[in-house]
């Protein structure tokens, strides 16, 4: 495709191509500071394309493919093009990573300790996870955690972190000075917002840590907190991983390893200063 960006995220590495160069403008603004793959080599691809030459200038919509596709997605709009990159880049990660097991989560580090949060939309991950950088945690992902299946050390994916709706304000009032990408609106999530991580989390994206607590929150309840067993903590997160059963036997492994050695904890909270009080004194 005319329009190219390479780039690394944590260990992944991407190359985005697009009929159109608006997209990937806005990524080379916003992932400025992340580097190229290594010695230029992806490991996925991504193709935002239109269906039909004439749809490139009438009425543009976008499609998104790559090394990976579902079939019949419905396109999106050339306003909301930083989106499709985005999802392009996590549908590839869902459909095609093998070296890492895959939880659909947000993680931060503080000392060497990783913390995830995972759970259904709307739970609150992305929002708790800026919160929590905007008061010196280092930000390790926003949409995915990455677990060694034979280390079992959690490593980084920190793309940008996707806000929503209200979320967006509450995070912008506590990072004034982040970076942030445009404003989306009338998304199939609503209002969308891009934040870029802070340079502490580029710098150290390679940087793995040793898990240390997993959380459950839940948003909009009276603050609660209940231990989460093993075998529940499991069946949740077969449910939020989305290459566990092509995994296999080191898929079971590794979350096996993971929910028998890392304390898991169910939270809801209010609002958001409740939810990262009740965070840092869980970890």
């Amino acid at each position: 495709m005319r329009h190219l960006k390479l780039l690394r995220i944590g260990p992944i590495g991407f190359r985005i191509g697009s009929h159109w160069r608006a997209p990937i403008a806005v990524l080379d603004d916003l992932y400025r500071d992340y580097p190229a793959p290594d010695a230029g080599i992806a490991d996925f691809n991504v193709h935002l394309f239109a269906a039909r030459p004439w749809r490139r200038v009438l009425r543009p919509s976008v499609h998104i493919a790559g090394d990976f596709v579902i079939p019949d997605a419905a396109p999106l709009p050339l306003a909301q093009g930083l989106l499709a990159a985005e999802m392009g880049m996590n549908l590839q990660m869902a459909l095609g990573l093998r070296r890492y097991l895959l939880l659909h989560a947000s993680m931060v580090e503080r000392d060497g300790r990783a913390v995830l949060m995972t759970g259904i939309s709307g739970a609150g991950k992305s929002t708790l996870a800026a919160l929590l950088m905007a008061r010196g945690w280092r930000l390790m992902g926003d949409e995915f955690a990455l677990i060694d299946c034979a280390t079992g050390l959690a490593h980084a994916f920190p793309r940008l972190v996707s806000l929503k709706n209200e979320a967006i304000d509450v995070v912008a009032q506590s990072l004034p000075n982040a970076r942030f990408g445009p404003l989306l609106e009338g998304t199939p999530k609503g209002v969308i917002r891009h934040l870029v991580p802070d340079a502490r989390a580029i710098a150290a994206m390679d940087r793995p840590a040793e898990p240390s607590l997993i959380l459950f929150p839940r948003f909009g309840f009276a603050a609660a907190e209940r231990p989460v067993l093993p075998s529940e903590a499991f069946v949740r997160l077969t449910q939020s991983s989305t290459n566990y059963v092509t995994l296999a036997e080191r898929g079971f492994d590794a979350l096996t390893r993971l929910v028998q050695t890392v304390p898991a904890r169910a939270i809801d909270y209010p609002d958001a200063d409740t939810a990262i009080a009740m965070v840092e004194a869980l970890a």
